[in-house]
């Protein structure tokens, strides 16, 4: 793909160009934006390269031959990384006689090999990810052995698209973002999505009770030197805000971690007490970079399902088990049936011994197998703190969402000297079990509205019933039924406007209301309704109880 730009518009500055999930992009330094026709000329330029089926050959030069030959082509971008590179030695490759790219591969022997390809979309990308670098254009494509993976993969593009929270969401009228006026990052819940967040938040409060979770809140801000104390101030603080009051530094938490130690901390504990199990729904910031945010799956500032077990060093594998078993039972409840589970262990940059390393990362991997659940291991991606469970849910549609995490922590523990006293009176040092089980309240808002494209089950749709008088003579009756429905606790609205009864029952299918009661001279004769289920069309006329009782079943059995 870069070849073809640059043979179609030599000027352009070609900056880096990986291979991701599901396909690829390169980012190009181009005066004016790509439209789709120059997408359409780019793909026709590649499938030409591709016909005379070019070799893609590598070789190793000295840094100082790679930047001059860089150089010549007028290529800043590849020179900035060249400098960067530790090796005596880069990897080149060319494609035929023409094209070079600094790549460590590995490639196809030759462009020929490619079979089936499609450019897919253009968006904007600061060079490094840094909004204070160029904005360059990002060209993403993908690429399948056969045109009929390819045309499967497009269609379930086509599908994610219309799932797409960021157009769902205001759509829906459940939240949105107002950016020029607020900032980026920043997300407004709207009167439907703040009563879909609530219900969230209400029930996975009642599981944390249920399982022996305490319940506690922290400050938004925290001291500097609580900080220093944690090792986010040496190993986090790029992602931290930072500010003064009364000439001491503070900052605004991005974890929930050090209040939870804090509270613990606050008495002396006996080993007979542990473990003890704080939560919170704690609101969190973090300064990230304008050029990785998206959405409600990416921003600033976020609420955490936040879970802190303090425990014995015997207790460790228990609760990590019990951890799994709790996220396992909530995406049940939420319609999640299957997932794939990382174990992220040590990271380059980490807090904490060695040998409690060790023990923390094969007490989460001795924890996975008890349970006999397959899993697969994330090098190097662990906290900086500990080892990390990572559960990915899989939607509706097959796609993978980052979403629960259980981390194992002796690292903390120390830094805050944290005790309690063992059953010979001697003060021991209790483990730190970091869990989250739906994580980021917006992340798994925004995987909700795709997952069910936005027609939430009955349990959480913001409105359950919408009310529909054909005439004006019906709307008392209505209004009886709208305050007994309310009355037992269901979401109800009544469209009463002076518009066809059509129009009516069209706009509440567009809003994903997931029943539509009609209500005309024979029904409100007979005091019952005439109901249409959402995706199933007529349902029939049945009595208001025995509507009442149909809500209750469904609504406990959350389907």
């Amino acid at each position: 793909m870069a070849q073809a730009v640059k043979e179609l518009w030599p000027d352009v500055k070609v900056a880096i160009g990986p291979a991701i999930d599901n396909g690829f992009y390169y980012d190009f330094d181009k005066k004016d934006p790509f439209t789709p026709d120059d997408l359409k000329a780019i793909a026709k330029r590649m499938r030409q390269i591709i016909e005379k089926k070019p070799a893609l050959t590598q070789r190793f030069v000295p840094k100082a031959e790679a930047i001059k030959l860089f150089q010549e082509r007028n290529e800043p971008y590849k020179i900035e990384l060249i400098n960067e590179i530790p090796d005596e030695q880069v990897s080149i490759y060319q494609t035929g006689d023409s094209f070079v790219d600094l790549c460590k591969g590995p490639h196809v022997k030759n462009a020929g090999e490619i079979k089936a390809f499609a450019l897919l979309s253009v968006a904007g990308a600061y060079w490094r990810g840094d909004e204070k670098n160029a904005m360059l254009q990002r060209i993403y494509g993908t690429c399948f052995p056969t045109e009929k993976e390819l045309k499967e993969h497009l269609q379930l593009l086509e599908e994610a698209q219309k799932r797409d929270h960021r157009k769902l969401g205001p759509q829906l009228d459940l939240f949105n973002f107002y950016q020029d006026e607020a900032g980026a990052g920043l997300i407004f819940y709207h009167p439907n999505g703040a009563m879909v967040r609530k219900f969230i938040e209400d029930y996975i409060k009642d599981e944390n009770l249920k399982r022996g979770y305490e319940p506690v809140v922290t400050p938004h801000i925290l001291r500097g030197k609580l900080w220093e104390i944690s090792g986010h101030a040496g190993y986090y603080k790029e992602n931290m805000y930072y500010f003064h009051v009364d000439n001491e530094e503070y900052a605004v938490k991005p974890m929930n971690c050090p209040g939870h130690i804090l509270i613990y901390k606050s008495r002396l504990r006996s080993y007979r007490e542990m473990p003890v199990r704080l939560f919170e729904l704690g609101t969190v910031y973090r300064q990230e970079k304008a050029g990785v945010l998206h959405g409600l799956l990416r921003v600033r500032g976020f609420t955490q399902d936040d879970g802190h077990i303090f425990c014995r060093e015997d207790q460790i594998r228990d609760e990590v088990k019990n951890a799994i078993d709790f996220v396992f039972a909530v995406m049940k409840d939420f319609g999640f049936e299957s997932s794939e589970i990382e174990l992220s262990t040590q990271p380059a940059k980490f807090i904490g011994t060695q040998q409690n390393w060790d023990m923390a990362t094969e007490a989460l991997k001795d924890s996975l197998e008890d349970k006999k659940i397959p899993y697969a291991i994330n090098p190097g991606d662990g906290a900086f703190y500990g080892p990390k469970i990572d559960i990915k849910l899989k939607d509706a549609i097959g796609r993978l969402w980052q979403c629960a995490t259980i981390q194992c922590d002796f690292a903390l523990p120390e830094r805050f000297q944290m005790t309690y006293v063992d059953e010979s009176g001697q003060e021991k040092r209790p483990i730190m079990i970091h869990r989250a089980i739906l994580g980021s309240f917006e992340r798994f808002f925004g995987m909700l509205v795709e997952h069910y494209a936005g027609a939430f089950p009955l349990w959480l749709a913001p409105v359950q019933v919408a009310l529909i008088p054909i005439r004006e003579a019906h709307i008392d009756y209505a209004k009886g039924v709208k305050e007994d429905l309310q009355a037992q606790g269901f979401r109800v609205i009544m469209d009463a406007r002076n518009e066809t009864l059509d129009k009516r029952i069209r706009e509440a299918s567009l809003k994903k209301i997931p029943y539509i009661a009609i209500i005309g001279d024979k029904e409100a004769g007979a005091k019952t309704v005439s109901m249409r289920k959402r995706g199933s069309g007529e349902s029939g006329v049945v009595p208001v109880a025995d509507l009442v009782e149909k809500l209750k079943v469904e609504i406990s059995q959350k389907i």
